[in-house]
């Protein structure tokens, strides 16, 4: 059995386990055969960074180039899929396969917004049992024909994978179902919806992926393949794509709803799945609430906020930009249209009008499964009938109900329900020659389908969550008809239409002229089916305009082209960028830098350490010198010592650079007596224990803090676990303890609204790691330190070695300065300048160091070089004292301990 902690994610999708057996036969023979055969093919590419103890080859940094010729070698755009747009089809002799398009599948179509030059190349499951003996000759008749690479999965295993992972959990959980019987759980003959979380269905989940991902390794290019991935099947994917090639161009697209971060955290691995989707370069949804809900869920879970720049939203994951796409999905409009010409349409519809004579027709058009809305659907027509008489006889609800996808006890009930309905409505309300319901339980050809679109008043749409639904638009379109040139009036005439739509499904805020209802409430929905049929004609032609305009223009191939526009930007910074994969499983991630950003070295350092006579070093306390989560704010024992050691070098200058108060910096280093501190981020400044306070030049009017402080106190009052602390020349506002999502927001909302209220006083106002402050104008970390610099050249002690270390926004003031330093004279010419971050982030800073515990390290690194003075933080008597006395080291230790003890 594999390990529960799931650390390596390649050891928990190697499979190892009884329950799902071997990877399928018929996989390596077809892996050998694509690898040998299929075109363009490349293994690993660029630079890698494997970290887990995987296969040699793979954990070393490589770069083997594939033996197929770089000849012309374009772009190209490799869609992955759950299933591939192809419908396979046995022979009716049986021997081999008849394979066609799928043209109802909106992979196929999207191939109309991808540029001329650009391949498309498709990757996914077909929905035939293919024996293994046959799988080679399908992926190669499909590779040929149809530009598509199956993947084939063993059926055990994509029972679980489909069936009970993503039907039986991840579908019902994004459409806002929580599994509230904890004892529920998948059966063998499907999945019920809302099952509880199972660790056998998430590794069958995990390993699928896998498979997809091992296929796309046998075709890719990674310097010029564009990866496409598709809803919420293969979440997992980009991280195996990641890990394997750290630059490729990922995008994803989510096709059904994201739910609000109170339903996703109950998800056992979420946050393995939002880390892996951050692994990709644009992640896309239908709307801006599954786009905020998702965005929502990275603030909570994993403290990454996110920001709006010129019309584009981003999350800066470790150096990369994510980008997050809004825009629903259109339809095919040429496939609809195409349909519509052909004259069994023209003779469906023409019956369709004869049979629904006098009649106002409304239809509902949904898949059988809990979150269409259905039986609600029913039930306010059944009360439009009571409350509105006049319509019984005259008004018509055809409901075709398409066969379920899935499989289940729950889909079983949801047919039982429906059927009941209508019985009992065309009982109540039925008379001779007239069913005020017709239901229409059966798969309904693309032909008979639009004919029920062309002759319908209105389309109802009661879904109670659903990702996009494309019902509208299709309605629409047939509608409008095709030109009255190309066709007899009968199809062409229809301008009007109407639509009943629910608030809870991705196309409705698309469609302004729609009527929008909340499903649940039987009695408001059923008044919007009446409103709807009684509205005037030229009310209905108007919304009718008003959306044909939309739909025509926002079709299939403008939202494909769209995500590929906004795919191709995302992506154009990545050959420029150094990158590197650190992590383990989920938690890998690509770690994309500046050029001139690298680890700081020990050995630089104090090689360039001890060739300097007149250093200067400068150090943040919170975040820097101890964790920003630790209980225990003060230095300890080990972190004084170090610092009075390099202190107690007369070749140095130590300065602790902080925005803490003076009085709680002294108190903290008191035991440090020739310790510099700049307190309050400069505004106070004193070079050594004894000397007093010194203070900016500025000036000292803070009456604006009497203007602040009531502000930030009804903040306070507002948000729990937040605290103002008083400086004494700034007001800092805490919400470390508050509830991060609020908080978070809070803070957004102080910062302008403290902005409006100073705006006519001489204070800056920012944001920090969970604070938000305002301080006097023209004091920063970055002029302290410019000034104790030129101090240290005034004496004649010009700094030929400078070492900064700092963790926050408010640090990269003083890199700036530093780094501006030398080109002023400030320092000594060529002196080694070591400004350095805590954490792999996107800085100002030429070198970074992981945490807290290296920088200790690194400074303990320097004490142990140094050369103490022995003098250091006596009193003039004394020092004259011990530095006259002609006797060993031994004895000078000694001569210490006494007098730091009287």
């Amino acid at each position: 059995m594999m390990s529960r902690s799931y650390t390596n994610l390649l050891d928990l999708a190697a499979g190892n386990f009884a329950a799902l057996g071997p990877a399928g036969g018929g996989r390596r023979r077809s892996g050998s055969f694509a690898s040998r055969r299929m075109p363009r093919v490349m293994t690993v590419p660029g630079t890698l960074s494997e970290l887990d103890d995987e296969d040699d080859e793979r954990a070393a940094t490589s770069s083997v180039a594939s033996d197929v010729p770089s000849s012309a070698i374009c772009e190209r755009l490799i869609v992955v899929a759950n299933q591939l747009p192809v419908v396979a089809r046995r022979r009716p002799d049986g021997r081999g396969w008849v394979f066609s398009w799928d043209d109802d599948s909106l992979l196929l179509r999207l191939r109309d917004g991808v540029p001329d030059e650009m391949e498309v190349l498709f990757i996914g499951t077909l929905r035939a049992d293919v024996p293994a003996s046959e799988q080679e000759e399908v992926s190669q008749t499909l590779i040929d024909g149809f530009r598509c690479a199956p993947v084939f999965l063993p059926a055990d295993l994509y029972d679980r994978f489909y069936q009970n992972f993503c039907k039986g959990y991840l579908w019902p959980l994004f459409h806002y179902m929580l599994p509230f019987a904890t004892g529920q759980s998948t059966k063998e003959n499907g999945a019920s919806a809302g099952g509880r979380f199972e660790r056998a269905s998430w590794e069958a989940y995990v390993l699928a992926n896998k498979h997809f991902f091992e296929k796309i390794v046998e075709v890719i290019n990674p310097e010029d393949d564009y990866v496409w991935v598709h809803d919420y099947h293969l979440m997992a994917l980009p991280t195996f794509l990641r890990r394997r090639f750290n630059r490729l161009r990922i995008g994803f697209f989510l096709h059904s709803p994201f739910p609000s971060s109170e339903i996703y955290r109950s998800l056992p691995v979420r946050e393995e799945i939002l880390r892996t989707m951050l692994n990709c370069d644009l992640i896309g949804f239908h709307t801006f609430d599954y786009a905020r809900h998702f965005l929502s869920c990275c603030s909570r879970m994993l403290g990454i906020e996110y920001q709006s720049k010129r019309g584009y939203i981003g999350l800066d994951y470790y150096g990369r930009t994510v980008g997050i796409k809004i825009m629903p999905v259109g339809i095919h409009m040429g496939q609809l249209q195409s349909v519509l010409r052909l004259p069994e349409m023209q003779q469906k519809v023409a019956e369709l009008r004869q049979q629904f004579e006098g009649m106002t027709v409304l239809l509902g058009v949904d898949d059988t499964d809990i979150f269409k809305g259905i039986n609600l659907k029913l039930l306010a027509f059944e009360y439009m009938l009571k409350t509105h008489p006049k319509w019984r006889g005259r008004a018509v609800l055809v409901q075709i109900a398409n066969p379920a996808r899935g499989k289940g006890k729950d889909i079983e009930s949801i047919r039982a329900e429906i059927q009941d309905s209508c019985e009992r409505i065309n009982r109540e309300f039925g008379q001779s020659g007239y069913n005020p319901i017709v239901l229409i339980d059966r798969n309904v050809p693309s032909v008979e389908k639009l004919a029920y679109y062309t002759v319908a008043e209105c389309v109802v749409v009661t879904a109670v969550r659903d990702g996009m639904n494309l019902t509208p638009y299709e309605y629409i379109v047939c509608r409008q008809g095709i030109p009255s040139s190309e066709s007899a009036p009968e199809v062409s005439r229809p301008r009007k239409s109407m639509l009943v739509v629910s608030e809870f499904i991705g196309c409705s805020p698309s469609l302004s002229g729609a009527i929008r209802i909340n499903p649940w409430n039987v009695e408001s929905t059923a008044e919007s089916l009446n409103e709807a049929i009684s509205m005037s004609e030229r009310e209905k032609e108007l919304r009718h305009e008003k959306h044909y305009r939309y739909v025509s223009t926002h079709d299939v191939a403008y939202w494909s082209r769209s995500f590929i526009q906004d795919l191709e930007r995302a992506c154009k910074d990545h050959f420029r960028k150094p990158c590197w994969g650190i992590g383990l499983g989920f938690g890998f991630r690509v770690v994309a830098l500046d050029p001139n950003f690298s680890k700081l070295s020990f050995d630089s350092i104090i090689m360039s350490y001890g060739r300097s006579k007149s250093r200067a070093i400068f150090l943040d306390y919170d975040g820097t010198l101890v964790p920003q989560t630790s209980l225990c704010q003060k230095p300890s024992e080990e972190l004084v010592t170090i610092i009075n050691t390099l202190c107690s070098d007369k070749n140095n200058i130590v300065f602790i650079v902080s925005g803490r108060s003076k009085d709680s910096l002294g108190s903290m280093f008191s035991s440090c007596p020739i310790l510099g501190i700049a307190a309050e981020h400069g505004y106070f400044l004193r070079w050594t224990g004894d000397e007093e306070w010194q203070t900016s030049a500025l000036s000292p009017d803070l009456g604006w803090m009497q203007m602040a402080e009531p502000v930030m106190n009804l903040y306070t009052e507002a948000t729990d676990g937040s605290y103002i602390e008083n400086k004494e020349t700034a007001l800092v506002w805490h919400h470390r303890d508050a509830d991060q999502g609020f908080a978070s927001s809070q803070a957004k909302e102080m910062l302008d609204h403290l902005e409006s209220v100073l705006a006519n006083e001489a204070v800056s106002v920012k944001s920090g790691q969970f604070i938000v402050e305002v301080k006097p104008q023209g004091v920063s970390k970055g002029l302290v330190a410019e000034k104790i610099l030129a101090s240290m050249k005034e004496k004649g002690q010009q700094a030929d070695f400078v070492l900064c270390i700092g963790d926050d926004r408010s640090d990269e003031d003083m890199f700036e300065n530093i780094a501006d330093a030398m080109k002023r004279g400030i320092v000594a010419p060529k002196t080694p300048l070591f400004a350095c971050t805590v954490g792999q982030k996107p800085s100002k800073a030429k070198f970074y160091l992981d945490d807290t515990c290296e920088v200790v390290s690194m400074l303990s690194a320097l004490a142990e070089v140094s050369e103490p003075d022995p003098t250091a933080g006596l009193t003039d008597d004394l020092a004259t004292s011990v530095s006259s006395l002609d006797i060993g080291d031994e004895q000078i230790q000694f001569s210490n301990t006494r007098i730091e003890g009287s």
